[in-house]
């Protein structure tokens, strides 16, 4: 395959292949000994997209197997495009034309040409063609003709809203070509979709568009073909039961995912492609205009109920809130921001090392003084621009301004300046900016929003008034003007962020050019009225002005509570200020200057001989003071987003449930902690096994090869009535693979012991409780006793896992990563960013595509680098003890693993990435190139992936140990392996990233004026800002990249959330509410009353529900029960039966729902709903006795 990048780049992934195939090698050879369940290597290993697309539905198909249809899909991308739908529409059609291979029948042959179209365009990555597409049937029209009906399932999910709904316009596209009738449903059926899709968003879980039964209705009556499936609930729809073409009452998850979040949420998306090209090939889809028309005409009805406020008829463009993010708020996780309110997170554009692809940055000082709960990894909700976000740091970003218990406000620069007053902290009156890139708009297709003036469009603005060109004229004009060196006017320009002009010069600059005054000078006027001016401005005059040769030094005011409004004026615009000794305002000499320049005194008689004009007239206090101040004063405000926190950030080894360390049932003679240990006491485990028979030694094996002479043995069947077969068919049907047996543990565990050659074992050593795969084939248990000896654990598909939050990345520092600057060059990096030799830690890299950055972390869970030292050495006793072969990794250090390749992986693909290790961080993060996490097909909104080291996944994965159940079948399991990653091939939001090193100035006026993304235009040329999507076919595809805002350490910041380390529930809502009363942009009532609304009432009531509906289990065998035994004792083993829903679990937030209900203000019918619920409580358990107390404690 051409790789379109640099020699460096090339070179960069021929090693990559080159070590892969090694590995491959080595692991072949240890598979062929006939070992483990497969004798070769059970992951594919696929050059390019199309064979992903083969290898995935050869599980299913695999007769497409070696067929020209890889070679067939290169034809069609040469033809239309990469990616283009239709190369999906013809590949889907002939296939179920049979024109690569024969099938069965014409349904499966239909059904395989779908599942084929399908993983083409979810890149041969998402396992949706295979568990959320499940198949295909045929049924009746009422005229008698024939229709398709597709058949979905829960992980259609994975494929995202606009894959799943093309999949049901590819469907149509093989119906009309295949010669089908369209879909003919009637009233009931319509009525029954409405239904059904209100119920899943009701009662099984939140919808990410919920569409109204009107654009349901519409929907289902023009669709051509049928949406159907299993069901996913355990529950009826609450109507339109018994429908003849429907065969369940129960809800069916996939089709409320495909219809609402599908093909309702996507459809102006849909018809951008189709309108091109749809008619040409046969699809009538014409009616989604009308459909489109209908949605917009609903959403703006909506919209008008909303509000009738004044803003909103005005024709003056208004940035609305959006209070989305608030739904689903879960106690413990703070709200940060509620929506556009002042004081919250300012909006800053731009896109530091570490941010884009859904990405955010925070000041490492808004971390510390929001009590550590939001850390680098945390997952936000946000207002916009997205639905959510991950945090990371970036330090050239505005940091908090607080003020302390003493009155006094503060700007906090620093981490440390945090930390040293985090104790004294009263309010947090601006949490400082929140970073967003570009990409992030244009992908989400939001609407840009007014930015707050910052050092970056100052130095835009500066530039264009300089009327900056080719030569070099302007400068030399600028500097004669100005009186500045030529070189500090460059510095002001290019370096804003790190070169901040003093108060003498941007005095000098705004007076000479009548220009704004510098950001760092101006404060949050727009945040204040008028009115507030004029008062403060009269407080101001009974001040003290006191001056030296240079100009103000200080003004003190006299301050008492009763000045207390005045006061809140001054915070409310963050101007920085002291208060000494309880009773004198100091404002220090850099904010003495600026107001003296805003209301033009420079002395105390100045200030005493000036008044202000009326400000009846203004709108806001920027308005009033830009009437009569000599310099212009810009908004500093912008958008304010909302915004609360989501998931933790995570970095932990992967445990199933009871943690297992090899995939071998133990039964219930493992006892309570599914150990060996305690079968080996039995003698004997109780479980269904796969069956071998050796011929040479003519004993039965539950293994493919011989434990007695190594010899590979034949598969033997079973049946019930004619006991073991060599056949799998009898007179009785079709013979199982596996049977029910008392296996002789002891004699297996000797055999393990005797191959591995192992004397002293581990105290603890667990397996699994039965085997879920459709043979219950298990895993050697040799490969179990290595893993308890280094102490790791095994996944469902015989790896080792480790997860953790994913967080991008472009460009990084040698002293980031713990890795040395030999090393870095031995790995290929040679150049840093401004193409000087590579000396120093210091200096700043650009990320290769493929290289990863491991969690270095050790939070409440160990951190990478220590559980993947252990896997690899792990591997290597299996490679020298178990298969007799050479070790391959011989890890002394840590750091050792550098180098090393790993896969990447994430929850809903079946197809894992080939990865690089380079270094490990101080977070909780795989961080690594943007691409590489849009290869998993994930995004950087709080998602998280697992690696596992490369050699693991070829020696020890197979297919056959995966689970026989929908969604766990193929989801998170690498059943082929990309070792190159090619830009084009990867989810299109990456494409999105912009790579430029500033935005233009065009950009800030566009969000000024809030245009869309795609209407900024720069320059004479009128270009658009760069992106990815420009470099694609390019070598610059994968390097060259720009950023916006330089951060000096992106390990500094909060590293673990607060979150993870409080104990209980009580303290995490406590710490909740401790947050929203710091807060200025929160309402704490409303945080109440959210806690217990969205969270505390429904698990209160569902809690009640399911004590009244429980099992009982027996202590000891863990025996359960639907009732208990008359005896009150277990019928297998006379053990204590206890309850499986615990009084604890019932009512543990209805203390906490009482508190916040008494201590905030809240409607009468969320008080009395709360009473009602108590009741119901003790009507079940009784009331709580009281207790008696010490009078102190009595006495409060």
């Amino acid at each position: 395959m051409t790789i379109i990048a640099s020699p460096a780049m090339q070179a960069y992934f021929e090693q990559i292949t080159e070590k892969v195939t090694a590995a491959y090698t080595i692991a072949q050879k240890a598979r062929s000994k006939g070992l483990d369940p497969e004798k070769d290597v059970a992951i594919l290993l696929a050059k390019n997209m199309a064979e992903r697309v083969v290898g995935l539905i050869s599980v299913v198909a695999p007769q497409i197997v070696n067929t020209s249809i890889a070679a067939r899909l290169a034809e069609l991308e040469k033809k239309y495009g990469l990616l283009d739908w239709r190369v999906g529409f013809i590949i889907a059609e002939e296939v179920a034309k049979e024109k690569f291979c024969t099938f069965e029948d014409k349904l499966t042959a239909m059904e395989v040409g779908i599942r084929v179209g399908f993983a083409y365009l979810t890149l041969g990555i998402v396992s949706a063609p295979l568990e959320g597409f499940i198949g295909l049937k045929i049924k009746k029209r009422k005229d008698g003709k024939e229709y398709f009906a597709l058949q979905y399932a829960g992980p259609i999910r994975g494929a995202g809203g606009t894959a799943a709904s093309t999949s049901v316009i590819l469907a149509d596209y093989v119906r009309v070509k295949m010669g089908y009738a369209s879909y003919d449903p009637n009233e009931t059926e319509i009525n029954r979709y409405a239904i059904e899709v209100g119920d899943y968003h009701e009662r099984v879980t939140n919808l990410q568009y919920r569409p109204s039964d009107q654009e349901i209705k519409f929907m289902v009556s023009h669709l051509p073909v049928e949406v159907d499936g299993d069901p996913t609930e355990k529950f009826e729809v609450s109507n339109y039961k018994d429908l003849p073409r429907i065969e369940t009452n129960l809800i069916r998850g996939g089709v409320a995912l495909v219809l609402a979040e599908g093909l309702c949420q996507k459809a102006p998306k849909l018809w951008k492609r189709l309108s091109k090209w749809g008619k040409d090939i046969g699809l009538e889809w014409g009616w989604l205009v009308d459909f489109i028309k209908l949605k917009e005409e609903i959403h703006a009805a909506h919209e008008m109920n909303v509000s009738k406020s004044p803003e909103k008829n005005s024709s003056e463009k208004v940035v609305r809130p959006n209070n989305t993010f608030l739904m689903d708020l879960v106690a413990g996780r703070p709200i940060l921001t509620h929506p556009l309110a002042a004081g919250g997170f300012r909006l800053r554009y731009g896109r530091a090392r570490t941010t884009g692809f859904s990405a955010t940055a925070l000041h490492p000082a808004t971390m510390i003084v929001l009590n550590k709960f939001i850390a680098i990894g945390t997952q936000l909700k946000v207002e916009r621009p997205g639905k959510a976000a991950t945090v990371t740091v970036c330090d050239s970003l505005e940091g908090p301004i607080v003020r302390l218990t003493d009155g006094s406000v503060l700007k906090l620069q620093t981490e440390d300046e945090a930390k040293l007053v985090f104790s004294s902290i009263e309010k947090i009156l601006f949490l400082g900016d929140i970073l967003f890139n570009y990409g992030d708009f244009s992908e989400n297709g939001q609407k840009l929003v007014p930015a707050g003036y910052c050092p970056e469009w100052w130095a835009l603005e500066f530039e264009k008034v300089l009327g900056k060109n080719q030569t070099n004229q302007w400068l030399i004009s600028a500097s004669q003007k100005l009186g500045f060196p030529q070189e500090r006017i460059i510095e002001l320009l290019h370096s804003p962020l790190l070169s901040y002009p003093t108060w003498e010069e941007a005095i000098h600059i705004s007076k000479t050019y009548s220009f704004p005054v510098h950001p760092e000078f101006t404060c949050y006027w727009k945040l204040a009225s008028a009115e507030d001016v004029s008062l403060f401005f009269q407080w101001l005059k009974e001040g003290k002005v006191k001056c030296d040769q240079t100009g103000i030094t200080k003004i003190i005011l006299s301050f008492s509570k009763e000045l207390s409004y005045p006061k809140k004026i001054l915070d409310n615009i963050g101007l920085l200020h002291k208060i000494i000794n309880k009773d004198n305002l100091i404002i220090e000499q850099k904010e003495a200057r600026y107001l003296g320049l805003v209301f033009d005194f420079s002395s105390q008689q100045g200030l005493e001989q000036r008044s202000l004009p009326s400000p009846a007239s203004f709108k806001n206090a920027l308005e009033f003071i830009n009437s009569f101040s000599k310099v212009i004063q810009r908004d500093k405000a912008g958008t304010f987003i909302g915004a609360r926190m989501g998931r933790p950030e995570k970095a932990k080894m992967r445990h199933l449930t009871g943690s297992p360390q090899v995939m071998f049932p133990v039964g219930e003679e493992g006892d309570r902690l599914r150990s060996f240990q305690s079968a080996l006491s039995v003698g004997k485990i109780a479980s269904s096994f796969s069956l071998f028979y050796c011929q040479a030694c003519q004993k039965e094996m539950i293994y493919p090869s011989c434990e007695e002479c190594g010899k590979d043995c034949v598969e033997r069947y079973f049946c019930r009535a004619c006991g073991d077969l060599e056949k799998d068919q009898c007179r009785h049907g079709p013979a199982s693979r596996y049977k029910y047996q008392q296996l002789d543990i002891a004699y297996y565990f000797a055999k393990a012991k005797e191959r591995l050659g192992e004397n002293v074992l581990p105290d603890l050593i667990k397996g699994i409780r039965g085997t879920s795969n459709k043979n219950h084939v298990v895993e050697h248990l040799a490969k179990g006793i290595l893993r308890a000896k280094h102490n790791i654990y095994v996944n469902k598909d015989g790896t080792t896992r480790y997860d953790c939050t994913e967080l991008p990345i472009t460009h990084f520092k040698p002293k980031e990563i713990k890795t040395s600057v030999e090393r870095l060059r031995q790995l290929g990096y040679i150049l840093d960013i401004d193409n000087k030799d590579l000396c120093s830690e210091d200096q700043v890299l650009e990320i290769k595509p493929q290289d990863i950055i491991l969690p270095g972390f050790d939070s409440l869970d160990e951190s990478a680098p220590k559980v993947l030292s252990r896997v690899a050495k792990f591997l290597d006793d299996l490679l020298v003890r178990f298969y007799g072969l050479e070790s391959f990794y011989n890890i002394k250090a840590e750091q050792d693993l550098v180098g090393h390749l790993v896969v990447g992986i994430a929850p809903h693909i079946s197809a894992g990435l080939v990865g690089r290790i380079i270094g490990f961080s101080e977070t909780q993060g795989l961080i690594t190139h943007p691409m590489y996490h849009a290869g998993l097909r994930r995004d950087c909104d709080g998602d998280e992936a697992a690696v596992i080291l490369l050699l693991d996944a070829l020696l020890n994965f197979s297919r056959k140990y995966l689970p026989e159940k929908r969604g766990a079948k193929t989801m998170d399991s690498p059943l082929v392996l990309t070792a190159f990653l090619n830009p084009s091939e990867v989810d299109d939001q990456v494409h999105g990233i912009d790579t430029v090193w500033r935005y233009p100035l065009e950009f800030y006026e566009a969000a000024s004026e809030m245009k869309s993304p795609w209407e900024v235009k720069s320059g004479l040329e009128q270009k658009k800002i760069e992106q990815i999507s420009d470099r694609l076919g390019t070598p610059q595809q994968y390097e060259g990249y720009g950023f916006t805002h330089p951060t000096s350490n992106f390990n500094r910041g909060v590293q673990c959330s607060a979150y993870k380390i409080l104990p209980s529930m009580e303290e995490k809502l406590m710490g909740q509410m401790d947050i929203a009363q710091k807060i200025r942009a929160v309402n704490m009532d409303d945080v109440a009353r959210l806690v217990i609304q969205k969270h505390f009432i429904k698990d209160l009531k569902g809690n009640l529900r399911k004590f009244s509906m429980q099992q009982f289990r027996c202590v000891k065998c863990n025996e359960k029960y639907r009732r208990p035994p008359l005896s009150s004792k277990c019928t297998v083993c006379g053990g204590k039966l206890i309850f499986t829903i615990s009084e604890g679990s019932v009512v543990k937030y209805l203390k906490p729902s009482l508190m916040l209900a008494e201590k905030y203000d809240f409607s009468p019918y969320l008080k009395q709903t709360l009473q009602m619920i108590k009741a119901d409580i003790e009507h079940v358990f009784g009331k709580e006795k009281d207790k008696q107390v010490g009078l102190g404690e009595f006495m409060g």
